[in-house]
């Protein structure tokens, strides 16, 4: 799995020139406004209310010993909350609205590498885009399950510091999902993508750790992390659909 984390990071060196390449920059359009958008709202909504929730964690706390340690842990708390839940949000809504997007900007790198006569799945926009709504609800429900007790855990010393490393991978590997399935959803019915990015795991893991990296550039990054990672996701998803047609 390791060896496939780094394919699906290495992926990303040619994607600026592909795109470029193969003049893929104006299908973007839309998910770039849709990411903007997305992120500004999240942000707005973590910066009102982090200081409100820590506030009102802190009230649990009856006494007056040790009443402004529990606060501060208290709004530290929440803040990371709400970023660690925004961050969730904003992938699964940003990935879910742009996928009748993405597709066709899958299917043209696809044709690049395997010519316009490769057989695939027609899809129209609105199968796209439940396909897509579809994926990102079920991610999103496993995803936050997963990261409450995770985040709780975090707060105990030592076992906090592998317990961010295991948040940051499962964000990741959530992300890289995501991205695999703009190419997956022309191969695949829904329960066979799942099951394909789950015997790939290294390859959405690789994906998504440069997605959430990308994230964390101010501006920048909730402009290109969409038009990078899925061109890159696109790249690596394709070589192993290859892979298994000929296997079988």
């Amino acid at each position: 799995m390791i060896q496939n984390i780094f394919r699906g990071v290495r992926a990303y060196f040619g994607a600026f020139q592909l795109i470029s390449k193969l003049k893929l920059w104006r299908f973007f359009t839309i998910p770039i406004i849709i990411s903007v958008l997305t992120a500004s709202l999240i942000g707005f909504l973590a910066y009102s209310l982090s200081d409100n929730i820590g506030h009102y964690i802190s009230n649990i706390w009856q006494w007056e010993f040790g009443k402004g340690a529990f606060e501060v842990i208290s709004t530290f708390f929440s803040g990371l909350l709400i970023l660690v839940v925004g961050l969730v949000l904003y992938k699964h809504v940003v990935m879910a609205l742009s996928a009748p997007f993405m597709s066709p900007v899958s299917e043209k790198i696809e044709e690049y590498y395997k010519g316009k006569n490769h057989s695939h799945r027609k899809t129209s926009f609105h199968e796209q885009l439940v396909r897509g709504i579809r994926i990102n609800i079920r991610n999103l429900t496993k995803e936050l399950l997963l990261t409450i007790p995770i985040l709780l855990l975090s707060l105990i010393p030592i076992i906090g510091i592998f317990s961010t490393v295991i948040l940051f991978l499962m964000q990741a590997y959530y992300a890289g999902f995501g991205n695999m399935d703009y190419t997956l959803e022309r191969h695949f019915k829904y329960k066979e993508s799942i099951e394909f990015v789950k015997k790939h795991k290294g390859l959405a893991i690789g994906n998504g750790i440069v997605f959430i990296l990308f994230l964390l550039i101010p501006i920048v990054g909730v402009i290109l992390v969409l038009p990078l990672s899925v061109t890159a996701a696109t790249t690596e998803t394709i070589k192993e659909i290859r892979v298994k047609e000929l296997t079988e």
